[in-house]
């Protein structure tokens, strides 16, 4: 009879919130962007969406069959995964990439290290990383942009659902504002278009309405705290102006430090990439701390670096993680606190 009344340490947190509700939530916040992503850049976009969910939900099914565990795919972890990578991913990319990529999140990302809340880095941007660093000239391909508001756009867009072959015939590639921007012409984003999406880059990333939208649908959801994504952004920013200063670069424009927010994966990052429950800690403090780290390591990857840096910041902030929860973990109602190593 007393093993019917144990129950397990505090904290004791209900919620209506479960696995598959949350990750139901986020496909759906990420619907948007993705479906912008297949509007301008057409027929291959839909196909690298489809390629990375398909893949990343019969990976996990067949090694969770393989390795006689529960299978998991009905919670939808694995669907997210894939919709996540997809929108990393330019459109332009070989078919094999988002496959390779898919695999290597599910299995050596997720899988290796336990399964769904036992991984230690986010799957989807784990594998970007793997896939930036193996083929980085696939990756940094992108697919020029056409007419995506003008005149005519309707017949533009049935033409890109039809086209496969989206390069110019010498194979050269559509910079992405944010390249434009972090070289000599500060000015080169036209905001208002960074703002809608008509621009070149990765599936997801192109429009910042959209994924606002994705934001706003989850925080009505009660699926994410504002304090990551907002404090993410906002530290971003204040940080390039702050190096740019430290540098001697003199004081950073308003267009530029708006430039960067609109352009690149930062707001997707912060919206569908910092929050994940698994890899970002669940104190508020803690989410401060790890929130303002992501935006100091992303303004230095923009400074110093390559001109994308959201994906090796965010990663780098997961595997710190434990720590920062270390440290701003409350301390618990009840129980002895410690002093130089030792209980009182």
């Amino acid at each position: 009879m007393m093993d019917m009344m144990n129950a397990s340490t505090s904290p004791h947190i209900r919620s209506s919130l479960s696995t598959a509700t949350v990750m139901r939530d986020v496909a759906i916040a990420l619907m948007p962007a993705l479906l912008f992503g297949v509007f301008v850049f057409g027929l291959r976009a839909l196909v690298v969406i489809l390629l990375c969910a398909v893949t990343c939900v019969l990976t996990e099914w067949l090694y969770q069959r393989l390795m006689k565990l529960p299978v998991t795919v009905a919670d939808g972890s694995a669907l997210v995964t894939g919709l996540i990578l997809a929108m990393n991913l330019p459109a332009s990319v070989p078919v094999y990439l988002p496959i390779l990529g898919s695999v290597f999140a599910i299995i050596v990302v997720k899988q290796v290290f336990g399964g769904i809340g036992q991984n230690v880095m986010n799957p989807a941007l784990g594998a970007r990383c793997f896939l930036l660093l193996s083929y980085g000239k696939a990756m940094g391909t992108f697919q020029p942009v056409g007419n995506v508001f003008g005149a005519g756009a309707f017949d533009a867009f049935i033409d890109r659902m039809t086209t496969w072959n989206v390069l110019p015939a010498d194979g050269a590639s559509a910079a992405t504002p944010l390249t434009g921007m972090l070289g000599e012409d500060k000015t080169s984003v036209d905001l208002l278009q960074a703002f809608l999406g008509n621009h070149s880059g990765c599936i997801g990333e192109v429009s910042a309405v959209a994924i606002l939208l994705g934001f706003v649908y989850m925080m009505w959801r009660s699926v994410i705290s504002w304090r990551i994504p907002t404090l993410y952004v906002g530290s971003t920013v204040v940080f390039v102006f702050l190096v740019n200063l430290l540098l001697g670069n003199g004081v950073t424009g308003w267009h530029e430090l708006a430039s960067h927010v609109l352009t690149g994966g930062l707001l997707a990052g912060a919206v569908f990439m910092a929050t994940d429950y698994v890899t970002s800690p669940i104190t508020p403090v803690g989410q401060v701390v790890y929130a303002l780290l992501i935006g100091l390591l992303t303004a230095l990857f923009r400074v110093f670096g390559a001109a994308e840096g959201v994906s090796f910041a965010i990663i780098i902030a997961n595997c710190v993680v434990p720590l920062i929860e270390k440290v701003t973990m409350p301390h618990a109602f009840g129980t002895p606190r410690k002093k130089g190593g030792k209980a009182k």
